[in-house]
């Protein structure tokens, strides 16, 4: 099994990772390649593997209790992301959960404004570029921005300067929590010192927004609620730990400026490849909104196309293709043991498992038969959703269960924004690529 490391270490370095879940499915035994669940075990640790729809709804949902993400990924991240809603498990997780919830059920005018400015920001360096550009850097500084402004109140601004300190100190942080968190017993021998520095810088930053939102008392933000009100100030409501509210805020941060940004990216590479469905994407944007009106949120949720596009863009390209859980107790999965493959597993306690869904998004056996009225898996198409509904814990770009993603919405706003502004702005012989 160390081969086995060794090759899963090798492709994660060339960005090949869903290569070594297929080599596991197909090189295990005979039940592996039939309920795509395998397991190995390395340096005394097990690891089971799986995509089967039935594993992964036990492990997020119906047992729910028995996994998590456990101590060695809160110990792994703890510097970083502190005790988030990311980190934690149980009451810990619960108490995050609620405290943040709320502040993602209400929908804001302001929300879609600061979208709509950032945009605005964003077609000014496209027109300076030229007719093709490369986007995928510009995404991440654009929502890196929007997300700061809807946190705090205040931009990062690393669209109007690509030399942002806190930009480039999130990114550093961010490659060296990567590095650190796939280097197992390894991780004594990676370099801290930019990791820190960085996050000194982010700390910086974020600081003085905590420390004003702390100098009001609750009723003074209750009368600041309304269009001034920030993310932060919402927060500031329910909780004056400056611990909590930082840890809260980097977590949010993370999740909202990468998954959306990669969304975006992989959404205009397949457009900018398929001249058809930009047109008629861009026909319905007309339709819905014309070209000078700010989407509101009753547009966005008319525009069925749209949603169809971004939903066949997270199911070939989902925002995080693979996660891990870890069993909290001895437990159990449903399938993957016996002859056939379709007995339980037992699971004790401190076992790794892994699923991903990319690999379950992209494997045929989940879909209909190729047809006329169904393309091949792995092509882009935002029409097989027009007849076609996933079933239950077959399309799972958000997760699943109780930790299923509060951000859903907001995320779906950022995207909305540009993409109107994108399929209005610039002509349909212009060429976007990631």
């Amino acid at each position: 099994m160390p081969r086995c490391v060794l090759y899963a270490i090798y492709l994660n370095r060339y960005f090949r990772d869903l290569e070594f879940w297929h080599h596991l499915f197909t090189h295990s035994s005979p039940p592996a390649s039939i309920s795509k669940t395998a397991e190995f075990t390395f340096a005394g640790q097990r690891f089971i593997f799986t995509c089967d729809p039935e594993n992964i709804k036990a492990v997020l949902a119906t047992q729910f209790n028995d996994y998590g993400k456990g101590k060695v990924f809160l110990d792994e991240w703890e510097e970083f992301l502190g005790h988030g809603i990311f980190t934690t498990d149980g009451e810990e997780w619960a108490n995050s959960r609620q405290l943040l919830r709320p502040q993602f059920v209400q929908t804001r005018i302001r929300d879609l404004e600061i979208f709509e400015n950032h945009v605005q920001q964003l077609l000014s360096i496209l027109d300076r570029q030229g007719t093709e550009v490369d986007v995928s850097k510009l995404f991440y500084r654009y929502t890196l921005d929007a997300a700061t402004e809807f946190l705090l109140g205040r931009s990062a601004n690393s669209l109007g300067n690509a030399d942002s300190d806190f930009a480039l100190a999130f990114d550093e942080v961010q490659r060296i929590q990567t590095i650190r968190a796939r280097a197992g017993p390894l991780e004594c021998c990676v370099p801290l010192w930019s990791f820190r520095r960085g996050l000194k810088v982010m700390g910086s930053f974020i600081e003085p927004f905590v420390q004003e939102a702390l100098r009001k008392d609750p009723s003074e933000l209750d009368e600041k609620e309304g269009k001034e009100s920030t993310w932060l100030d919402s927060v500031a409501k329910f909780t004056r730990d400056r611990t909590v509210i930082r840890d809260q805020i980097v977590n949010i941060l993370l999740a909202g400026r990468d998954t959306t940004a990669g969304t975006l990216s992989f959404l205009f590479k397949e457009l900018s490849a398929q001249p058809r469905i930009y047109s008629k994407l861009r026909q319905e944007v007309l339709e819905k909104v014309g070209s000078q009106r700010q989407p509101s949120y009753e547009d966005l949720k008319d525009m069925p196309y749209l949603q169809h596009c971004i939903n066949e863009t997270l199911r070939i390209y989902p925002s995080v293709p693979y996660n891990v859980r870890v069993a909290l107790k001895d437990t159990s999965l449903p399938r993957g043991g016996g002859s056939d493959g379709h007995s339980p597993v037992g699971v004790l306690e401190d076992t790794v498992i892994g699923y991903s869904p990319m690999y379950l998004h992209r494997e045929p056996a989940q879909y209909p038969a190729v047809s006329a009225s169904f393309p091949p898996v792995m092509q882009f198409s935002p029409e097989r959703w027009e007849k076609w509904t996933p079933r239950p814990w077959q399309y799972i770009p958000f997760n699943g269960g109780p930790r299923i993603c509060i951000g859903v919405s907001d995320s779906f706003h950022f995207i909305y924004a540009i993409v109107k502004k994108l399929m209005l702005g610039r002509s349909n012989n212009s060429r976007l690529r990631k």
